[in-house]
């Protein structure tokens, strides 16, 4: 119920975009109204959710590790499984933001015949979540030649690379290929899998169908409609000077692929998506683990007045006494 949810919700936007595309008014507010929103949106709320998350209270050292602590000189530990100097967290985050070291690990447990629980390695979600990650970031660079003019070098390199096998006619880029396979594995993982199904919200599925929209609206112009990117780029540059000239010619898919973008950029706070900022910030990954090697003491303590159990007897010891409990002032 709540992946059809969400998918209803996702094709009501995309009917949305489409249908808006026909009118001038609608198409306005469509692709300039709602890209200029969506980015304030979604640059206030990310600035809200990490200062909200730099202002937490984080009083002692609380890293997840998987390795020796430093000790006794003689013992070896591990300098990024559990480092202890900066130098370490930095090469620790590196590997997780880069590698997903710790998804690398993950494991799964299934229960088979007989009642007998086995567990396993689950390195499928870890490859899918690494090439969608990295595939994206690719399509979002490649996209930085229609912003800027002129486009610089190193982005028409990665395009060249991207699109280095040329088995078809426009040139087919690998990382679009690759970012729709991986997401919809991570989709039919979702829905396969009955763990992972039965804590699998409406949000979760959400996200998952409004990505596969905007790379199936982006392919399609690309692979299928054949849409004139020169009226596109046009269009690209008015908006970041702030002057946004709408041509007159104007795809009907090309105004879906950029709402459903905008609808992505504003809903991306608010969402697990943020993890991307989340990840720089997680005590349990940015902190080294020295608590052996220095002492930490809570910023945040204040005196409290408490209640000792001394005091409690000595307020009730006439009626423990009757009672006939112990004393152990007594």
């Amino acid at each position: 119920m709540n992946f059809i949810c969400a998918l209803m919700a996702v094709l009501a936007l995309t009917a949305l975009g489409l249908a808006g595309a026909a009118s001038p008014g609608l198409r306005f507010a469509l692709v300039v109204i709602a890209p200029y929103a969506a980015m304030a949106v979604f640059i206030v709320g990310v600035f809200y959710r990490v200062m909200v998350w730099a202002h937490s209270a984080v009083p002692f050292r609380i890293p997840t590790t998987s390795g020796q602590q430093k000790s006794l000189p003689w013992i070896k530990y591990g300098r990024l499984e559990s480092p202890c100097t900066s130098l370490g967290v930095v090469g620790r985050m590196a590997l997780e933001i880069v590698l997903f070291r710790s998804l690398f690990r993950n494991n799964k447990a299934e229960l088979r015949a007989g009642g007998r629980l086995v567990f396993g390695e689950e390195k499928f979600l870890w490859l899918g979540a690494l090439a969608f990650h990295w595939s994206l970031l690719i399509v979002i660079l490649r996209h930085l030649r229609l912003f800027l003019n002129p486009v610089p070098s190193w982005v028409l390199g990665l395009q060249s690379l991207d699109g280095f096998f040329q088995i078809s006619m426009p040139v087919l880029y690998l990382s679009d290929g690759i970012l729709w396979i991986a997401l919809g594995y991570l989709l039919l993982r979702r829905l396969s899998n009955a763990q992972v199904r039965y804590i699998s919200l409406f949000t979760d599925y959400f996200a998952l169908c409004l990505l596969l929209c905007v790379v199936t609206t982006g392919g399609l112009m690309r692979y299928a409609s054949r849409v004139d990117i020169r009226p596109i780029k046009e269009f690209a540059l008015s908006l970041m000077r702030f002057s946004p000239h709408v041509p007159a010619e104007f795809s009907p898919l090309f105004a879906t692929h950029v709402f459903l973008v905008s609808v992505l950029l504003a809903y991306f706070p608010f969402s697990k998506l943020m993890h991307m900022g989340g990840v720089f910030l997680s005590p349990t990954r940015n902190l080294a683990n020295n608590n052996r090697m220095k002492r930490h003491v809570n910023a945040w303590d204040y005196p409290v007045e408490v209640h000792t159990y001394a005091q409690w007897e000595e307020e009730y010891r006439a009626k423990i006494k009757a009672a006939g409990l112990p004393l152990e002032g007594s």
